[in-house]
Order: C-alpha cells, then sequence, then structure tokens
C-alpha cells in the first residue's frame, strides 16, 4: 500500500448492503416533512438495517405510528412508560443497542433540548443516553433556523461529534422560500452508511476515483465526447466513503448525483482533469481511474458555432496526455479498460505501459455490461500476473471487491 501501509487482510467479498445487521434508531419530531422519512425508513430497512422508531408526540400530529410499523415490522416507540413495551423497566434499552441515531426531521425544539441535555422524552432520554454517533437531518421554517439561537445550538452539537445533514433550500410548507427543509432522503440514507463506515478497514486513507467521461470542444455548441457515464467511479467513491476513507471524485460532465460525504472536482476537459488528478495524488493512498478520458482533443476549437453554411469542417486532433502514464508517486494505481475486442490483449498491454497495480476490463459488447449499466462483468489483471474473472454483478457490489484486491496489494 502507498506509503507503506496495510488495508485490510484477506478477500472479503462485499456486497452492496450491510454485511451484518445493524441497529440503527430513528427519532421522528413534528414536522411535515415526516412524510418524507417514511421513504427514508423503507430504504433502511431493505438495505439489511434494522430499524427502530421512536416518535414524539408532535410527530404522530402529522403521521400514525402505524405508518412506521407497517415499514419496519417492529413497535414502534410512543411513550416512556408502556407496560407492553419491552423498554418499560430499562428505558435505555434502545440507547445501548444503537448502532447509530438518527434524528428525522429534527425540529429546533429538539435541537435545542439536545443541546442544553433535556430527558423529557423517550427520544432526548435515548439521545442522551446513548454512545452511538447522532445524525441530526433538521426541518423547520428558515427563520427558525437562521435564528441565532438555532444556529448556536447546531454549532454547539457540531462540536460534540454529532453530525448535521442539510437542510436543504427551497420551497417550504409555509409557503416561503429559504433554507430549512429536510434534505433529500438519499443524501441522509448515505451520511447513516457513511456514519457507520467511520471505523471501517479504509479508515485513514486517502482514496482519488475519476469517473465519467471528458469533452474536448470543436465550437462553443458541439464537442468530442464519449459514452461513459461516471457510474463506475461513483459506486467506487460510495463504497471507499462507506468503508471510512476520505475521497476525492474528480468527474467529467454528467448527471449522477453528487455522493454526499465526498469532495467533489467537476472537469470537462482531459487537460483539466490531468490537472486535478495531479493535485489530489500528492498525498493519496490509491487512484482509481475509472474515467473515459478523451484520447484526442481538436488542434484548435472555433470560436464561434461553425455554420452549416460554410460546409462540412475539417478537423486536426492532437493527442491528450495519458494521465496514468504520466503519474509517479507513493501511491496504487488502478485503470480500468473498456474494450470491444482483443479485451485481455488489450487490458495487459494497458496494465504494463501504465504502470498499474491492477487493471479491471470489461467487454462492453456483452450484456449489461455496457455504458450507462447498473452492472458489469470484470475481469481483474494484477501486476504480478494473476487473473481474476467475476460474474454479472452490480457495480456496487463490484467496487467493493475492487477495493478489497486493492488492500491486499
Amino acid at each position: 500500500m502507498g506509503r507503506g501501509r496495510r488495508l485490510m487482510h484477506g478477500h472479503c467479498e462485499r456486497m452492496d448492503v450491510p454485511m451484518k445487521k445493524q441497529h440503527i434508531v430513528l427519532g421522528v419530531t413534528g414536522s411535515i416533512a415526516v412524510y418524507k422519512v417514511a421513504d427514508l425508513t423503507s430504504r433502511l430497512v431493505k438495505a439489511g438495517y434494522v430499524v427502530d422508531v421512536v416518535m414524539s408526540k408532535a410527530a404522530q400530529e402529522f403521521v400514525q405510528p402505524l405508518t412506521f410499523q407497517a415499514l419496519t415490522h417492529r413497535p414502534v416507540v410512543t411513550e416512556m412508560f408502556t407496560l407492553h413495551s419491552e423498554m418499560a423497566v430499562e428505558h435505555i434499552a434502545l440507547a445501548e443497542r444503537a448502532d447509530v441515531l438518527l434524528i428525522a426531521p429534527a425540529t429546533a425544539n429538539i435541537i435545542a433540548k439536545l443541546r442544553h441535555g433535556f430527558a423529557d422524552d423517550m427520544l432526548s432520554c435515548t439521545a442522551l443516553a446513548t454512545r452511538a454517533p447522532i445524525i441530526i437531518a433538521p426541518a423547520m421554517n428558515d427563520r427558525m433556523y437562521e435564528n441565532p439561537v438555532t444556529q448556536e445550538n447546531i454549532r454547539v452539537l457540531q462540536e460534540r461529534g454529532i453530525t448535521f445533514v442539510g437542510p436543504g433550500e427551497g420551497y417550504l410548507a409555509c409557503g416561503t422560500m429559504g433554507r430549512g427543509r429536510l434534505t433529500d432522503v438519499l443524501d441522509i440514507y448515505d451520511a447513516v452508511k457513511m456514519v457507520l463506515g467511520r471505523r471501517g478497514d479504509l479508515a485513514g486513507r486517502k482514496i482519488v476515483v475519476t469517473a465519467g467521461g471528458t469533452e474536448e470542444p470543436v465550437d462553443p455548441v458541439r464537442c468530442i465526447t464519449n459514452r461513459s457515464s461516471g457510474k463506475m467511479g461513483y459506486a467506487l467513491a460510495e463504497a471507499a466513503r462507506d468503508r471510512g476513507a476520505e475521497v476525492h471524485l474528480i468527474t467529467g460532465p454528467g448527471s449522477l448525483r453528487t455522493p454526499y460525504g465526498v469532495r467533489l472536482t467537476a472537469v470537462r476537459t482531459a487537460r483539466e482533469m490531468l490537472a486535478a488528478v495531479e493535485a489530489a495524488t500528492r498525498d493519496c493512498d490509491v487512484l482509481f481511474m475509472a474515467a473515459a478520458v478523451s484520447d484526442y482533443r481538436v488542434a484548435e476549437a472555433a470560436q464561434e458555432k461553425i455554420k452549416k453554411s460554410a460546409g462540412a469542417p475539417t478537423l486536426e486532433l492532437v493527442r491528450n496526455p495519458d494521465i496514468l502514464a504520466s503519474l509517479t508517486g507513493d501511491f496504487v494505481k488502478v485503470g480500468f479498460a473498456a474494450e470491444s475486442q482483443n479485451l485481455l490483449a488489450n487490458a495487459r498491454a494497458k496494465l504494463t505501459s501504465k504502470g498499474l497495480s491492477i487493471i479491471v476490463a470489461n467487454d462492453i459488447t456483452r450484456a449489461g455490461s455496457g455504458f450507462g449499466t447498473d452492472t458489469n462483468e470484470a475481469t481483474l489483471l494484477f501486476a504480478d500476473g494473476r487473473q481474476e474473472d467475476l460474474p454479472l454483478m452490480t457495480k456496487a457490489r463490484l467496487a467493493h471487491i475492487i477495493l478489497d484486491r486493492t488492500a491486499d496489494l
């Protein structure tokens, strides 16, 4: 591993779901955004987490506990002392079993109570008693959020190590525009995975991932590009984040959602990507070069739109720099080869010429392995001559296997 450090041992083939049943205690407080948290709860349960929901009295005015009970298949906690509840004798049982406490939506009231250590209901008692990390997703009127008291409460809780996700900005339930709405459910879901992975096998490691295709301008309207969607690179970035790594994602133009908790640098051309990668790899452990970088660019792009009436233009192309081949440093380099013929021969040639430790080769003509798919069928080739053939699987699962093999180097 770069700088003489080893990341992990063994060939642990991870799936894109939790490896063990991790326990999430979800605190739900009184906000119109409660209905969005039902979708979040469903996502968490489908991903394999055990979810126990604690609802405040105000939250029950918006959504009935039965909604969350149906989604989690577990009883919903609404009172501190309920004789038929397993929590009746020891109300800190939830606090002890939690791997993470997530409060979403979180009102200004619960944030103030947590800052000052109040314990007057089941949720505040659980928050005060737990040693698990706490994530808060605020949702409130923009004036309440921007109030100096609320901002001070948030600052103090952040200093205590609590993670805040959002809030977002946009149209609020009160009819105004501003900052205070519950952030995207997918960001909250990603925050849970990130926080749970902070002690993962890649904790403390710096990983750079490139993704997507680059664009080389022909004129202000047209460009030379390719069909790369960036999905494999984004899957690697998310997988590394979920295993504790500090991730820097350098991406070409695209429409994919920015992964929560990942540093993102957007570039357009091959030369812009080269500059960004050179800067990012000065102190990294691994570079995953999943981007499809344009091999050529137009020697002189037109400053104005080329008109059809001028006739078909003649384009002079020049070579772009080979990013992987030009990089040197004390870090592991992993490349990708998307080929339509002579897959293994072409991939082995790239492995050697670019000085890679691993190359991930896939045949883009095979069903499920082309551009824009959520799956991939790949062959891993190693600098020591080893070869590992992998069946068709999700890119999320493949990302974890690639991380496993890289960490073993």
